[in-house]
């Protein structure tokens, strides 16, 4: 595994604790790369490699800044919710530069970041269900949500939790996606 999946990784397990989490860093996270790209596209064939990493180290901490800045005043409740996880997708931007996603088409950077937000909202909406029992709780200021069963398994609103979550998650597409490995058998008398 390398530093951009771990990096990806603390995200998804960070901040999936609820619906409004996941949301508020899918869109954070959208706003923030998106600039990026836009803002270090027109400097890249300028700069030297090392020029580049230290723009793009200002570019992306000043843009996720400034996002954490506007979460903060005007979507307080979502903003509590993803915390200061938020700060980490400026080193994101840093690492994703390095290895040169900018530089895939844009059909692919599309993909990859669909798949990723796909994968942070049925994380969380899986957490928030198993953990809370309902789903939404935190998306609107006075709502409690789609509120399902009354009490839930505090274990996969924690950290260790959501490892399992996504351990289980991770089995069962493998399992999906294997072949069927039983072999027919022939009984002879």
């Amino acid at each position: 595994m390398n530093l951009s999946n771990s990096l990806m990784l603390v995200l998804l397990l960070g901040t999936t604790v609820s619906l409004a989490g996941a949301l508020g860093t899918i869109l954070m996270f959208v706003l923030v790369v998106g600039i990026y790209a836009l803002g270090m596209s027109p400097l890249r064939p300028r700069m030297t490699k090392a020029s580049a990493l230290l723009a793009g180290v200002l570019l992306a901490a000043t843009l996720s800044s400034c996002a954490d800045l506007l979460a903060q005043r005007w979507f307080l409740t979502w903003h509590q919710s993803f915390g200061l996880y938020g700060g980490l997708i400026a080193l994101q931007c840093v690492v994703l530069e390095h290895h040169g996603f900018f530089d895939r088409p844009l059909a692919q950077r599309f993909k990859l970041c669909a798949l990723f937000g796909s994968l942070m909202l049925g994380l969380a909406a899986l957490r928030e269900l198993i953990g809370q029992g309902s789903l939404g709780r935190g998306l609107f200021e006075h709502g409690s949500g789609l509120v399902l069963f009354g009490a839930g398994l505090h274990l996969t609103t924690l950290l260790p939790g959501a490892f399992i979550v996504l351990g289980l998650l991770l089995a069962a597409r493998q399992a999906w996606n294997r072949p069927n490995s039983i072999s027919k058998e022939t009984h002879r008398p």
